[in-house]
């Protein structure tokens, strides 16, 4: 799944980030844009239609929607600060909504006007299908949502040089302001003492109750990794971007095509063949091997490798020696080639409920050679 996000919703450490240098180019992007946009609609005004159908051919590309829907906030009440992360179609940032911290996406369909009618319109259907699905979801363990906006004019943001109105082409998910950030990026920090052995199952026990809920509301996330997944102030694992999460369809044939991320993706996803929930269930246990062992999988292969081994050689990411036979068994029964053989996510919730009960059952003895993830070194309370 690479290290920056496809679906634009990741988050990375702001330290990390040149605010300052990020505000001065968006700005200078933000006022382009802007220019870009009021041109168009003159131009459209002095081709004798008077501004009208010009104007409302823009308003079809940019989605200005006429009847306000439920889930659509008051950008009046959203101030919009720092870049927190950026990525394919538009950046994260910080932002107060009524006095609280949130995230939120920004979502530019129309850069410098280089996308065609048919590529705002395909933008358009997934922002609008990952609203739909996610402001219906009420769970601890998936980021909450709090509204979105579709190519509202009435957007600012808030830089160190004051503020700046948004082009009415960008759109908005605002949701929950998760301080831990990214699971990956907490497991990377981690990579070389490792999580305590209790971490590990808390971690994954919100991650799967999480799955299983998305499950019984028939919703496939299809893009299941660390790095979508965000942690609160207590390290809560809170389910994020549903970008191309869908609900679950009836005929498994309407459900193909290589949706996901690399070293993530299901076999029968790699390779093209209808799906079901149970790819996601496929990604969870890969993101457990990766919650216990604190690292990358299949790190120095690439996509036509790793495709052409997880596909025809059933390659795995390998189980360190010290995993508690208990968890590896849960590893190897979600990443099972043959779909009908993996466990539905709330018969995974109760396998790691039952690893937490017996207190890590299975660990081995401390005997390992050297290298080893070794429980007694690495994993303790």
């Amino acid at each position: 799944m690479k290290e920056k996000s496809e679906s634009g919703g990741a988050y990375v450490r702001a330290d990390q980030i040149d605010l300052k240098s990020l505000d001065e180019q968006l700005h200078r992007h933000l006022s382009r844009a802007w220019t870009m946009e009021k041109n168009k609609s003159k131009k459209d005004g002095e081709e004798g239609d008077g501004g009208g159908q010009g104007l409302q051919r823009l308003t079809n590309n940019v989605m200005i929607s006429t009847t306000k829907q439920d889930w659509e906030i008051d950008p009046s009440r959203l101030i919009i600060k720092s870049v927190i992360a950026r990525g394919t179609f538009g950046t994260v940032h910080r932002g107060i909504y009524d006095g609280q911290d949130v995230a939120v996406k920004l979502l530019d369909w129309g850069e410098e006007g280089h996308r065609s009618e048919a590529e705002i319109a395909s933008l358009r259907a997934a922002f609008t299908q990952e609203v739909a699905v996610w402001h219906k979801l009420d769970h601890p363990n998936v980021t909450k949502f709090i509204g979105a906006t579709m190519g509202s004019s009435e957007l600012n943001i808030q830089t160190e040089n004051g503020h700046f109105g948004m082009p009415s082409n960008v759109c908005c998910v605002v949701v929950e302001y998760c301080p831990g950030g990214a699971l990956k990026s907490y497991l990377i920090k981690n990579r070389r003492k490792k999580l305590a052995f209790k971490v590990v199952i808390q971690l994954a026990l919100d991650l799967a109750r999480g799955l299983s809920y998305l499950h019984s509301k028939k919703i496939v996330h299809r893009d299941v990794k660390t790095e979508n997944m965000l942690l609160d102030k207590t390290r809560t694992v809170k389910i994020a971007d549903f970008g191309v999460a869908r609900l679950e369809a009836s005929n498994p044939n309407d459900m193909t095509g290589e949706t996901g991320t690399l070293g993530y993706m299901a076999p029968e996803v790699l390779n093209g063949n209808p799906y079901n929930r149970k790819c996601d269930v496929y990604s969870f246990g890969i993101c457990l091997w990766e919650i216990y062992c604190c690292d990358m999988p299949y790190p120095d292969l690439s996509f036509s490798e790793v495709t052409s081994a997880v596909v025809r050689q059933n390659l795995r990411p390998e189980i360190p020696r010290c995993c508690p036979s208990s968890l590896a068994n849960v590893m190897k029964r979600c990443w099972d080639a043959n779909p009908d053989r993996r466990p539905e996510m709330d018969e995974v919730v109760a396998m790691i409920e039952a690893i937490d009960t017996s207190k890590g059952g299975g660990m081995i003895p401390h005997d390992q050679p050297q290298g080893c993830f070794c429980f007694r070194k690495c994993r303790g309370p």
